[in-house]
């Protein structure tokens, strides 16, 4: 190994493998924080390397709120990665964000407890207060917006992401709340992820990929959401990634 990854994946709810990747290597170092979800995959994406960990395990054997975050990111930054694009599988709420959406959100809330949310958690960590108002790197998210454009791939630039606890769904006055609250879409991944993110230094963006109309934000008010409906919708909807990879992989993310 050379040392350098142009790009880490982190790949969400029906995203486990990144089938175009070319010679992959498997990788599965034990940080300081445990052992990630699982091997991260390392290989060739146009000339480019890449890797690609899925985060709730291949078999998606992990829920939400026992995902260790921490080492997952900390096994990339292990492997070379600087900048990392997540992949989070999300409930629309407001009305751009509708299924089989892809958006790059530039704001979030966070309603998830119990997580352990930084590296500071430690007896004689160092205690850092990261700058967390803009909590999407600009310059790799205005690089992901720019990648689709330039590969005709539709894509939503901006929204709220709000990260609930899961892994149940939400309850019609929940959605409520958070639209009342600003936000657009609903998952469970988004957080401590990003937090965790920027505490290391990673340059990191989401690409949110709408699998459902979250409870009660859609037309149809009484609909019943099944995993194969998401399933589908994220198969539709990430139809376009592989373009948007190797758009984004073409371009220098400005500093």
């Amino acid at each position: 190994m050379d040392g350098t990854i142009d790009l880490a994946v982190i790949g969400g709810t029906g995203l486990y493998q990144l089938a175009e990747l070319q010679d992959a290597e498997a990788h599965q170092p034990v940080t300081r924080y445990g052992a990630p979800s699982g091997p991260v995959r390392v290989g060739l994406l146009d000339g480019r390397r890449v890797a690609f960990l899925a985060r709730h395990g291949e078999g998606h054997s992990l829920p939400p709120h026992q995902i260790n975050y921490r080492a997952n990111l900390a096994a990339l930054q292990a492997l070379g990665a600087r900048r990392v694009l997540a992949l989070n599988t999300v409930g629309g709420i407001t009305g751009r964000f509708g299924p089989r959406v892809l958006a790059c959100p530039d704001q979030l809330i966070d309603y998830t407890w119990g997580r352990i949310s930084t590296i500071c958690e430690e007896p004689g960590s160092e205690v850092v207060h990261v700058d967390f108002g803009e909590p999407y790197t600009r310059a790799l998210r205005s690089a992901v917006v720019d990648a689709a454009a330039g590969a005709g791939v539709a894509l939503v630039d901006g929204g709220c992401y709000g990260a609930t606890q899961g892994p149940r769904l939400e309850t019609r006055a929940e959605i409520a709340r958070m639209r009342r609250d600003g936000c657009d879409l609903v998952g469970m991944t988004g957080m401590p992820e990003a937090g965790l993110a920027r505490e290391m230094g990673l340059d990191y963006a989401c690409l949110a990929i709408v699998a459902n109309w979250a409870a009660g934000a859609g037309p149809d008010p009484d609909e019943v959401i099944t995993l194969q409906d998401v399933l589908d919708n994220v198969a539709a909807a990430s139809s376009g990634l592989p373009r948007l990879l190797s758009a984004l992989l073409s371009r220098e993310t400005a500093d």
